[in-house]
Parts: structure tokens; sequence; C-alpha cells
């Protein structure tokens, strides 16, 4: 029944979406209310939410800008979800503001393989992450996806290897001149988000770290059976279901290295395991099957989500 409703875009499915979001979003809020005393603090909330919005919608056109999914629903419906697995997210505005600049760059890399304005894409998408970079430093490893794409589409241009060189030195410039007129402490922050920490025991509660080996295994299946699926796919989509791929590795990788973990900083595998998600529940062929694993992912979610409250 779900996967019927979300088989197609239309503006219910949308709708139905938002108005989920929104209510989760109210309902981590009133377990966080003590935390709010002006007016500044509702407006870094209502921020969040449109970050996540804004993020949400960035994915969705990702995938149907560059042909991954079947005209559908499920990638919104699968990153509601996944955002339910973590809700500590909705309350991590330097976090969700990284990931939307990280979903800017992926727009612009996936679309490389129409081989039009090659070189305004690798700048845009390198100067993006970049941007993401001050807001979490260890955002900066997703540069390797620029020249990985690069790599695929247009490594013949010697001139277009440097570009990512130049946009570092553009978004530097940028940087230490807001940091210069505003606040200088966000120079010393940025070294200090320099700090790396492999550990993985930073759990506050028995409920994050199940929600965690959840969320594990589930990303797990999916990019299984992406690579497994990969084969048979439409030869032209190779190339932006790999650039998927190194995405997912990359953002788990960030998770991995980043200092003072928190199951936050998994919001930048939510876009790409939500378009390995969509790609799945779209090329199985049995209806059954589809309603299962929806059920079940989407079930785990929400149960994730209100244990945690």
């Amino acid at each position: 029944m779900i996967t019927s409703l979300f088989r197609k875009s239309t503006p219910l499915n949308y709708t139905v979406v938002i108005v989920a979001l929104v209510i989760f979003f109210f309902l981590y809020q009133i377990g966080q209310a003590e935390q709010v005393r002006s007016f500044g603090d509702y407006f870094l909330k209502f921020s969040v939410l449109a970050f996540v919005f804004a993020s949400l919608f960035m994915a969705n056109f990702i995938v149907k800008k560059n042909g991954l999914s079947k005209d559908s629903a499920y990638t919104v419906l699968f990153y509601l979800v996944f955002v339910l697995f973590f809700p500590s997210t909705l309350d991590n505005l330097r976090l969700v503001m990284a990931n939307f600049f990280i979903l800017l760059s992926m727009r612009r890399l996936v679309s490389l393989h129409s081989v039009k304005a090659t070189k305004e894409k690798i700048f845009d998408a390198s100067l993006w992450i970049f941007l993401a970079a001050m807001f979490h430093f260890w955002c900066v490893l997703f540069i390797i996806l620029v020249f990985i794409s690069i790599l695929f589409h247009a490594a013949r241009d010697y001139r277009n290897w440097f570009l990512p060189i130049i946009a570092f030195f553009t978004a530097l410039t940028i940087f230490v001149l807001f940091a210069l007129l505003i606040e200088k402490s966000w120079i010393a922050d940025l070294f200090a988000g320099m700090a790396f920490d492999f550990k993985v025991n930073y759990f506050t509660s028995n409920f994050q770290n199940a929600a965690l080996s959840v969320y594990a295994t589930i990303a797990v299946f999916f990019l299984a059976s992406l690579l497994m699926s990969l084969s048979n796919r439409p030869l032209i989509l190779h190339s932006s279901y790999q650039k998927i791929i190194w995405y997912f590795a990359l953002a788990a990788l960030v998770f991995l290295v980043s200092p003072h973990k928190s199951n936050d900083l998994l919001v930048f595998t939510f876009a790409p395991l939500a378009i390995m998600a969509t790609s799945h529940i779209e090329w199985v062929p049995i209806q059954w099957q589809k309603e299962l694993i929806l059920f079940a992912v989407m079930g785990c979610g929400v149960v994730s989500f209100f244990l945690q409250l």
C-alpha cells in the first residue's frame, strides 16, 4: 500500500512527507523546550527545520534530474525515515547546513555526465565542499569525490585538475574575511575541528547504540544491493551510481574520523542512502518484498525516534 502511494511523484506524496516531518520536529522540540529561552533560540530551531526540508528536496532533485529514479517519491520518504533514526539531528544547525552544502556540491558532480559547463560545475562543487568544511571541517574529505568525478568525465583537460585548488583559496579568502569582520574565534574553531578520533564510544543510552546498529545494518543491505545489481543497470547511469556509492563511503569516513562523535554526524549519509534505498525498491520486481522492506525500515525509524525522545 505504501509503495503504491509513493510510486509516483504527486503533491499528495510531498504533502504527507512535509506534514510528517513537521509533526516529528515538534514532537522532538517539545522534549527540548527547556532549552528555548529567546526569539533567537526559536529562530535557530526553525532554521534547522528549513535546512532539513531543503536537503530533503535537494536529494529528490538530484535523483529526478539525473534519471536515478523512475519518477517516484521514495527518496523523500526514505530521507525522512533516516532522520527519524537520529532525532538529535533536528537540533544541530551546523551539521544540517554543512550537509545541505554537500548536497549542492553533489548536484553539480552528478550532472557532470552531461559534459556541459564542466569547468563551472567542478569549481562550484569544490567551492560548496570547502564552504561545508567551515561548518564541519572533515567535510573536506568530499573533495576526493570531485577528483573522482574529474577522472570519470573530464580528465583529458589538465586545467580541470586545478579548479578545486582555485576553489579552495576562494573559500579560504571568504572565510578569513568574514572571520576578521565578525568573529575572529571562528579561525580557532576551524583549527580545533581538524582533530580526528576513530573511537566510537560516545553513546549516552542503549537506544542510541541500537539505532546506530539498525541503521548500519540497513545501510549495508542497500549498499550491497546496489553493488550487486550495478552491472544490470543502464550503462549511462553507471558513473552516477558509482558517485553515489563514493558519496556514501566518504560520508561514513567523515563520521569515523570526526572528533566529538554523535549520531548526528551520520546526517551526511542520509541522502546517498536514501538514493540507494530508492534504487533498490524500484528495482525489486515482487510487490510484497517491496512492502516488507519499506515497512521494516519505516517501523525501525519510527520506533528509534520515540525511544530516543
